[in-house]
């Protein structure tokens, strides 16, 4: 079976009359949340298109939250108007518009509750990288506590990732070509270099980083980048 050509997203500048009638997918938030570009990617590879809306989660948040109340991304909204919330949800959305010998996750088992496993650990890491952004970006005062707790659970998580991925006998994470758990952990690695070089600079990480930049050296990944900018108070 032939695999879906690649169609990378095109931006176009009436944002709210393309959002008022969309015809095809919109997909809300910026490349540099990993959130975000996690969905974007899949929908690369399974060949979707989309329209991509870069709207930040501050200076956005108003237009966001008449499609997500949380104004949250990534926020999707699909043809009809449904709109669908969080990145989990979005996937397994994703995931039903393909075949299953194409889809980026195994149908069942053990394999997919690794998989599964992966990907929240991925995104847990996202999660905890995020909330250290926020201690020291929009607090005049920060916590000492907080911050070693967050620094505490990113290393952990960091060291268990590390270690299945240098145990890994084959290029990715299930086979060979990358799937759900591949592309949420290529997503926080690139978060964390940009985000926390300074974690980065000590994490002992040479498998996450050589798998990062296979990763990184495909067009579904290179094609939805975005520098990260830290929001500021």
């Amino acid at each position: 079976m032939t695999v879906p050509k690649l169609r990378v997203a095109r931006p176009t500048d009436d944002i709210d009359a393309t959002l008022r009638k969309p015809m095809t997918m919109i997909l809300i938030g910026q490349y540099d949340s990993p959130f975000v570009r996690r969905v974007a990617v899949a929908l690369n590879f399974y060949g979707l298109s989309y329209e991509h809306r870069p709207w930040s989660t501050f200076s956005d948040a108003d237009k966001l939250a008449a499609y997500n109340p949380l104004r949250r991304v990534p926020t999707l909204v699909l043809e009809g108007d449904e709109v669908l919330i969080e990145s989990m949800a979005i996937l397994d959305h994703l995931d039903q518009q393909v075949d299953l010998d194409h889809r980026l996750i195994p149908a069942a088992g053990s394999e997919r509750r690794a998989a599964l496993k992966t990907c929240a650990l991925a995104t847990g890491l996202c999660d905890k990288m995020v909330s250290l952004i926020y201690e020291r970006a929009l607090h005049q005062e920060t916590s000492d506590a907080w911050i070693a707790r967050c620094t505490t659970q990113v290393s952990g998580v960091l060291s268990i990732l590390e270690a299945q991925c240098a145990a890994l006998a084959t290029p990715f994470w299930f086979g060979g070509r990358p799937g759900h758990a591949d592309i949420a952990v290529a997503c926080a690695m690139r978060f964390l270099r940009e985000a926390h070089p300074d974690i980065a600079a000590v994490s002992q990480s040479s498998a996450l980083v050589g798998h990062a930049e296979r990763c990184e050296a495909m067009r579904e990944f290179s094609s939805v980048v975005q520098r990260f900018d830290p929001p500021r108070r």
